[in-house]
């Protein structure tokens, strides 16, 4: 799965939030200064084409919805910075937190017991 920009994915956690919406309604979920509508659309036919929206068509217009959850895309990310600067292995990455102090000691027991109880 292709890692979206930050432009794209402010829109497409617009999209998770509210569900399917016209490029005018997607609009109008930005305080002012609102990017203009080409811009948008532009965008949005992007995140179509690379399978993160699909649309149905009413007449003229396009409404447009998300194929892919937030949650799927959280987790291809991180699958792909695992592979990508940690050689596939999650055991280095969790060292690597550790090592880099990003998560104590005490977090990774409290981890492990969580895995252990299931959570």
């Amino acid at each position: 799965m292709k890692k979206l920009t930050n432009k794209e994915k402010e829109i497409m956690d617009l999209y998770w939030k509210n569900g399917p919406m016209f490029v005018r309604e997607l609009q109008e979920q930005y305080d002012e200064p609102r990017p203009h509508f080409n811009t948008l659309s532009t965008l949005v036919r992007i995140l179509e084409k690379n399978g993160f929206l699909d649309h149905k068509q009413y007449g003229n217009s396009y409404q447009y919805f998300p194929t892919v959850t937030e949650k799927e895309y959280g987790r291809n990310s991180l699958a792909g910075i695992i592979s990508n600067y940690f050689n596939g292995s999650y055991l280095n990455a969790v060292s690597s937190f550790v090592k880099e102090e990003k998560i104590s000691v005490e977090e990774l027991r409290e981890l492990i017991e969580k895995i252990e109880k299931g959570a």
